[in-house]
């Protein structure tokens, strides 16, 4: 299989406000999200991050799509690293996260052909995905709605789509289904399978075992920030079910803290 993505050893601290240290009640300034991370993923595979809120998987994400860097180590994505190279990263990636906001104001349509614009993708390319992709998630009936008028799936699904308007080679999802209706849900993930049909690279975070058992082909498993196993998921599963795994480990790492 061709190695699409390498993280090697990416570490990311944060400082933390007084009001902060209450809240999560520590006594250190500095928190460490993520802690010498390292997984590669695979050309035409869907790779998982699962772990609970707060383990480091979207921050993970975030070093991966270039939107913050990491403090030491480094990840390459067709063979560009994030830090060193974040505007050719940005070029091979797509990113969609329920923290990016669509602005109210704009159309779906205006939103494909602002990001198609920002990729420079040729007028008769767009023209084509764009019919494609709305047709494909029933966004052509709402194209010329405002964004402040679309339900919440409809707004996930547009989300969805502008984030690959450019046909990205690697997909990089942080709570796909997160706040989705069934329907919605089942939408994303049959696309997801799609996506690794086609021979893309999907990775996604979540803390839903069911997602995972679902479309994931390898997982791994993060906890305080840590790689804690990371392997296929017929050999995570193979004798017990992803959930009781996850929780043994998580007891192993946590004592009973649950």
């Amino acid at each position: 299989m061709k190695e699409i993505l390498k993280v090697d050893s990416v570490t990311k601290t944060f400082r933390l406000t007084s009001k902060q240290q209450r809240q999560r009640k520590l006594d250190q300034k500095v928190l460490t999200a993520v802690d010498n991370l390292s997984f590669t993923a695979y050309e035409g595979e869907i790779f998982g991050l699962l772990g609970p809120n707060g383990a480091g998987k979207t921050t993970t994400l975030r070093m991966l799509s270039t939107l913050i860097k990491p403090d030491s180590g480094d990840a390459l994505i067709n063979g560009l690293s994030i830090v060193k190279q974040p505007a050719e990263v940005r070029r091979n990636i797509g990113f969609l996260t329920s923290d990016v906001k669509l602005e109210d104001f704009f159309t779906p349509d205006y939103l494909f052909d602002f990001f198609s614009d920002m990729h420079s993708v040729p007028d008769d390319v767009r023209k084509e995905r764009k019919e494609t992709l709305f047709k494909r998630f029933g966004i052509d009936k709402f194209s010329q709605v405002k964004v402040a008028d679309l339900s919440t799936g409809m707004k996930q699904k547009t989300s969805l789509v502008v984030s690959l308007a450019h046909d990205p080679d690697i997909i990089i999802f942080d709570e796909p289904t997160n706040g989705l209706d069934v329907i919605t849900a089942k939408v994303v993930t049959d696309f997801l399978g799609e996506l690794r049909q086609s021979g893309k690279t999907v990775i996604i975070s979540t803390h839903i075992f069911s997602l995972i058992e679902k479309v994931c082909d390898r997982v791994g498993i993060i906890i305080d920030g840590k790689m804690i196993k990371c392997s296929s998921l017929d050999e995570i599963t193979a004798e017990k079910s992803l959930e009781d795994v996850f929780f043994e480990l998580y007891r192993e790492r946590k004592g009973d803290e649950i």
